[in-house]
């Protein structure tokens, strides 16, 4: 008999109708129903495509990247917290939270230096807009301030004593007479 022959009303009925839940309160298991048929008619066409290979209801697989809808790969880092011996497990969630917080910190800091390359009319953002960038910023500055930006060179700054002293009106008027 296939599945198509078999009656509707046959599909979602007990394995035998003398068979009740036991009445028995310390007997705390499920009751299990006769449940093995689909009722969707649609998944009975789908299941009998006969032949190997991939059903065609499957879908595509999805990287766990485009799943936490980050940039960073999130597999890749998995394998090297795995490799790394951080810990004896790592949990499915601590590699999605470390990816999106680097993916945040990459675009905070190629914001800023985007922001610094247009500043002295470049295109493209080299080491000295990543140095202007970090240094410029308060939290990043912090975070980052033991590192050696290389080629990055150093911050701009004059101090106000080096500065020429700006004269005023009066100064000029007392050499005319």
């Amino acid at each position: 008999m296939s599945l198509a022959q078999i009656p509707r009303e046959h599909l979602n009925t007990p394995i035998s109708s003398s068979l009740s839940p036991p009445s028995n309160k310390s007997f705390q298991q499920p009751f299990h129903y006769f449940t093995h048929y689909p009722t969707n008619t649609q998944y009975l066409f789908t299941m009998s495509s006969g032949g190997k290979g991939k059903a065609s209801s499957e879908t595509k697989s999805s990287s766990r990247s485009s799943k936490a809808g980050l940039q960073f790969p999130v597999g890749r880092i998995h394998r090297l917290l795995k490799k790394g011996n951080y810990a004896q497990r790592i949990g499915s969630g601590a590699p999605v939270y470390l990816a999106a917080v680097l993916e945040y910190l990459a675009a905070e800091i190629l914001e800023l230096a985007g922001n610094a390359a247009r500043d002295n009319k470049k295109s493209r953002i080299v080491p000295r807009h990543l140095q202007l960038a970090v240094r410029n910023d308060e939290e990043l500055n912090k975070l980052l301030g033991s590192v050696v930006i290389s080629q990055g060179g150093v911050l701009p700054h004059i101090m106000a004593e080096l500065l020429p002293v700006k004269t005023k009106g009066k100064a000029k008027a007392s050499q005319e007479v």
